[in-house]
């Protein structure tokens, strides 16, 4: 039996999230949703609303639907008060947090899961008396985390697809993999739906999902998570939640995270998915401002990007351009240091894969590090051997560029004739580039 809250009385209350003891989880939960509003005059102290109280919203203005996936263990979203508040810095919207922690929260997930149709069951009429009395579909952004990702797409459809947008942070993969467009969010259940990929290979889902997908370094392990089950329930959850932390931090933060179209990780790590004249969206909330949907149709599905371990998260790319001049083939790893003349120092890691120096042949590598450091006034480059009985080997650069592909005004920078010792840090001061070499 689905239980839809009562709205609220004639006599002003605060609502909050729903908190179950954890003795909820062996037991179990009816599904409950209720509905919690925020507005420009409530921004702190949540409305309960329904299906034929939606008269508190002010339907000139976007309404954002928050709904949360999975809660083993009863307790409110660890993230849910900070979105709100991000979302209420940054934009004048309503916002309905859809909880349904009764019926999320159980220790049988596929109990959970079967409720995810329900919770739609339950969106449904609220949007179509928002409708009713005069609000749009082009007005609505579903933000879905994990279940309530497939949650958004389930409403989605029942309005043909033409609810404004659908964001899916880390959709859940467990009991979805290899599902029909029916049984989980799909690229036509909203004008735009964009999609963030954290976990796959574990919580969260592997393929396409929306009109745009963005892969966090990859999609699976995310830098500052634990790397083993000794970190216990966050290791288990760390990069499946991490989707939500960077949406948030994309709402207001210092840096627009830049995402690049790419067939694959790899590839993008291998500095073969950037030009220098392109255009390419970024991450997160403020993507409608970037372009249009139909501007965003002409990308590919996968795109992807890094972050740093640490709020907010960004990164600054860079293209690293080199050519040898070694009789011999060198095979081996750059590491990169920059000092900016702010004064800020950033260090790149080494390239992932080992990289084929040829003699007057150019290899150019991405370089990614956690910090702005401003026009470059000094560079450090180490060379690694993957080679490891060569103790005296020697990387002869004729020429290196580096060009921010972040900031792509900035000046590129160049320097010739570099010998560098395997293992040892070379630093130097580099030179504007010439303008036949920009």
């Amino acid at each position: 039996m689905v239980v839809v809250a009562e709205a609220a009385s004639q006599v002003p209350e605060c609502h909050t999230f729903t908190k179950l003891p954890v003795t909820d989880t062996i037991i179990g939960t009816d599904l409950v949703v209720r509905l919690l509003l925020y507005t420009g005059r409530n921004s702190s102290c949540a409305t309960l609303i329904n299906a034929t109280h939606t008269s508190l919203l002010d339907i000139t203005k976007k309404t954002i639907f928050i709904i949360h996936g999975y809660r083993p263990f009863g307790s409110p979203p660890n993230w849910l008060n900070k979105m709100i508040t991000t979302l209420q810095m940054v934009d004048d919207i309503n916002i309905i947090i859809v909880d349904w922690n009764r019926g999320a929260t159980t220790i049988n997930y596929s109990v959970a899961v079967s409720n995810t149709k329900k919770v739609a069951d339950v969106l449904v009429p609220v949007i179509s008396n928002i409708l009713t009395i005069g609000g749009s579909l082009n007005m609505i952004h579903m933000i879905g985390v994990s279940l309530g990702a497939h949650i958004s797409g389930f409403v989605g459809s029942r309005f043909n697809g033409q609810i404004g947008r659908i964001t899916g942070l880390d959709p859940a993969g467990p009991l979805f993999r290899g599902k029909g467009k029916g049984d989980r969010l799909d690229p036509s259940d909203a004008q735009l739906v964009d999609v963030l990929h954290t976990d796959i290979d574990a919580l969260g889902y592997e393929e396409f999902l929306g009109n745009i997908d963005y892969y966090a370094n990859g999609g699976t392990d995310q830098p500052g998570c634990p790397a083993t089950i000794m970190s216990g329930k966050r290791y288990m959850v760390c990069d499946h939640q991490r989707s939500v932390f960077l949406y948030i931090n994309s709402l207001d933060s210092t840096c627009n995270i830049t995402v690049y179209p790419c067939a694959s990780y790899e590839e993008f790590l291998d500095a073969h998915c950037t030009q220098l004249d392109s255009t390419y969206p970024i991450f997160g909330y403020h993507i409608d401002k970037w372009a249009n949907t139909s501007s965003l149709m002409r990308f590919p599905n996968k795109v992807f990007f890094q972050t740093s371990t640490d709020e907010p998260y960004c990164m600054y790319y860079y293209l690293l351009d080199i050519i040898t001049w070694n009789k011999n083939t060198r095979k081996g790893y750059i590491t990169v240091g920059l000092i900016g003349e702010n004064g800020v120092m950033a260090k790149s890691q080494a390239n992932r894969n080992a990289k084929s120096f040829e003699k007057f042949k150019e290899v150019t590598l991405l370089v990614s590090v956690d910090k702005d450091v401003g026009n470059i006034t000094s560079v450090s480059l180490t060379f690694s051997s993957a080679n490891l009985v060569e103790p005296k080997l020697k990387l002869g650069i004729l020429r290196m560029k580096l060009k921010s592909l972040t900031y792509p005004d900035r000046p590129h920078v160049c320097r010739y004739d570099i010998a560098l010792q395997k293992d040892l840090e070379e630093k130097f001061q580099p030179i504007e580039c010439q303008v036949q070499e920009m």
